[in-house]
């Protein structure tokens, strides 16, 4: 009960690491995963219904089982090169990592304007615009040469 209770424990507290915007709060949340993961294996491994690994009478039904352990001990070497990883990817990108929401607010037009202020301030104040495409490119050509 107590190995269930604390497994579930690491569990709650991964899950709400994970959760979290930060990387480095990720990556905790992640060894703390895995280490309720193995907890779970050795749990699961039936430590408490045997004996020691390696006791005094060599009888295979009263040892310990090593398979367990050796998946334990796989797991943690697999869980050192993923968190060692993830802290590479955290240092890589930790200028992108922005916990603040800094995304730009674009302000919304005055609507109490004037319409005749608005109108004048889009117009252009050029005193004789080119109607056509054709009076634009001769206009053009008249002023370079």
């Amino acid at each position: 009960m107590t190995l269930a209770l604390s497994a579930g424990i690491l569990v709650t507290g991964a899950v709400y690491l994970m959760l979290q915007r930060g990387m480095l709060r990720v990556v905790l949340g992640f060894i703390l995963l895995s280490h309720a993961v193995n907890l779970i294996i050795m749990a699961a491994g039936g430590t408490s219904r045997r004996g020691e690994p390696l006791g005094a009478d060599p009888d295979p039904a009263v040892t310990a089982d090593a398979l367990p352990q050796a998946f334990v001990l796989t797991a943690i070497v697999i869980a050192f090169a993923i968190t060692i990883f993830m802290l590479a990817l955290a240092v890589a990108g930790r200028g992108d990592d922005d916990t603040d929401d800094l995304i730009p607010v674009h302000s919304q037009p005055d609507m109490d304007v004037d319409a005749d202020a608005a109108a004048s301030e889009a117009t252009p104040s050029d005193d004789n615009p080119a109607e056509t495409l054709d009076e634009f490119a001769s206009e053009r050509e008249g002023g370079q040469s």
